[in-house]
């Protein structure tokens, strides 16, 4: 019984970990790329910075598998992409890091999403503190900083950095370079990090995402009136009642 339980223990800790492993730039989503890697470490071997490690047994990730520790070594976002470029299999794919047939370009990589921990950030205590935001390599563009009033002082203002989700690579740059004890910042696996408010919800206030009223109310019903539909749910007496 023992050893059951202590093998069940390491099981769970083994998939746990799993869960939050950030993979290289261009990495296919998490399923895809271990079926598409085949474990020869060719980007661990092209990577300049040693960033990159194979995973070995007791990691608690899949046994041969590129990943990377942002606290320990970050990705140092390397504009000719040598990992990315070596895979040989397709688990990290350079079209992925491509926007609208253009040519592939680091800053579009999407490895992870820095998160803060506003409780242990010295800049939302009110103690200036810019080391993520320095450090970032997108500058004041991936991070930036939000000026607010401290309140508790009544004199100074507070440095508040904010990470920007649409930009941000997941490099971890910024969670490395952070001060605190154990990291304030930090990167998660994407899936891990955002959250999705679903298609029933429409941002009425943009028009793009406004055409998405009309498009539901064509699939609900071909024959309803969709103008009428649509004037109805703008109703300002419906709103005020």
């Amino acid at each position: 019984m023992g050893s059951g339980g202590l093998l069940w223990g390491k099981s769970v800790q083994a998939t746990t970990k799993a869960d939050y492993v950030l993979r290289p730039p261009g990495a296919l989503k998490e399923k895809n790329f271990q079926k598409a890697c085949i474990k020869c470490g060719q980007c661990v071997e092209a990577c300049p910075y040693d960033t990159l490690k194979l995973a070995e047994p007791g990691d608690g990730i899949a046994n041969g598998t590129p990943y990377f520790e942002p606290r320990s070594i970050p990705c140092y976002l390397c504009t000719d992409m040598p990992c990315t470029d070596s895979c040989p299999s397709g688990a990290l794919d350079l079209k992925l890091l491509s926007k609208e047939e253009q040519a592939p370009d680091i800053n579009n990589s999407k490895m992870g999403l820095a998160v803060i921990h506003k409780e242990s950030c010295l800049a939302y205590w009110g103690i200036r503190c810019e080391a993520c935001y320095r450090a970032c390599p997108l500058i004041d563009k991936a991070i930036t900083l939000d000026y607010e009033v401290n309140k508790r002082t009544g004199m100074h203002a507070k440095l508040l950095p904010i990470v920007h989700s649409d930009v941000c690579t997941g490099c971890g740059v910024c969670e490395q370079a952070c001060i605190a004890e154990k990291a304030a910042i930090f990167v998660l696996p994407i899936d891990k990090s955002t959250g999705e408010v679903g298609d029933h919800y429409i941002k009425g206030w943009e028009k793009e995402d406004e055409k998405r009223i009309k498009e539901k109310v064509e699939k609900a019903d071909d024959d309803k009136d969709v103008d009428s539909a649509i004037d109805y749910l703008n109703d300002d007496d419906l709103i005020d009642d």
